[in-house]
């Protein structure tokens, strides 16, 4: 970063990266403004090293800090423009970050489905990357083409039934958003959280950006990614439902997280324990077979430690007593 961009926030990254337009939503609910700046991923310079990390999107503060992973970074934001957090204080706090958890882990599998198993999205996001027409034999034959089936088996959907079902729990929780829409402004009440900034980074890069699926008939939810969102977050002063309700749409992602989440998490961290670089878990009925990665390990820690460090006694038996009757107790401390 130059002398000249010190007093300004960049966000290193790609319109088509899930988690690059998760953090620009984010700044557009914080009112934060920021410069963007084109970086694939894989980069192996400076910006890296310092980062930590060859993923996108990475942070670079005013102060000159090189940060990477969006929901820590989200926290940082959160204490610099308090009266518009995205992850509220105390246990409802712990709900969100438990929702952004499932949507950032599991729902996000998808993504990468749609986008490397149906040609049509290949050979867009390829052209829009390289900026120039290519052939669906140049598509499938680009790195990252070759890229994608990879990621696809290391998420569990590289058999058809697991493909079926992830689309079928993405459009599911976009049917619960749907209705939601019409009667709050956001996804978990009238203001915005760290919960609706995941999901308008999957719409905005990737589902209402690539020609499959098609989501026309989801008119509230295009309306809301295309500017209502950000017009309804104009004024920090709405309210979220109440813990441990919350809305139906946050109950549906739970129920998801619960059923489905719940075992991959724990049998990730078994895996990971046992130095294992493969699992099998049942997954909607079929056994599937998954990457043991050390990041949604770590993702569980940051829930396990706001529980931990950041709940009064009593907020931590009413959060504790919640995750056991969810289904949702590998969150716990």
């Amino acid at each position: 970063m130059s002398d000249d961009d010190r007093d300004e926030y960049v966000i290193h990254g790609i319109p088509r990266s899930l988690f690059t337009r998760k953090l620009e939503a984010a700044f557009a609910f914080y009112h934060l403004p920021y410069r963007g700046a084109p970086r694939g991923i894989g980069g192996d310079d400076s910006l890296g090293q310092r980062a930590g990390t060859h993923q996108i999107p990475i942070l670079e503060t005013p102060e000159g800090w090189a940060i990477a992973d969006t929901t820590p970074i989200l926290q940082l934001l959160d204490a610099r423009v308090p009266a518009r957090r995205l992850f509220p204080r105390g246990a409802l706090g712990v709900l969100v970050h438990v929702l952004e958890e499932i949507l950032d882990e599991w729902f996000a599998r998808v993504m990468v489905h749609y986008r490397w198993h149906y040609l049509e999205n290949t050979v867009a996001v390829i052209e829009e990357l390289t900026g120039q027409a290519v052939s669906e034999e140049e598509a499938a034959a680009h790195p990252m083409a070759k890229w994608g089936p990879r990621a696809c088996r290391a998420t569990g959907t590289e058999l058809p039934a697991q493909r079926k079902a992830a689309e079928a729990e993405y459009l599911g929780m976009l049917d619960a958003l749907e209705a939601q829409l019409a009667t709050t402004a956001f996804a978990l009440g009238d203001r915005p959280t760290a919960v609706d900034a995941i999901v308008l980074g999957g719409l905005h890069a990737h589902t209402n950006a690539d020609p499959i699926p098609d989501l026309s008939a989801y008119t509230r939810v295009l309306a809301w990614a295309d500017g209502g969102a950000f017009a309804a977050a104009e004024s920090p002063s709405g309210d979220l439902a109440a813990f441990p309700e919350s809305t139906p749409f946050a109950q549906a992602v739970l129920g998801v997280g619960a059923a489905q989440y719940a075992p991959f998490v724990v049998a990730n961290a078994a895996a990971l324990e046992a130095g294992r670089k493969v699992f099998e878990i049942e997954t909607y009925g079929e056994p599937t077979t998954y990457l043991a990665r050390p990041y949604p390990e770590q993702s569980r820690r940051m829930i396990q430690g706001r529980i931990r460090d950041q709940l009064s006694a009593e907020e931590r038996t009413r959060v504790e007593d919640w995750l056991v009757a969810s289904g949702l107790d590998c969150f716990l401390p």
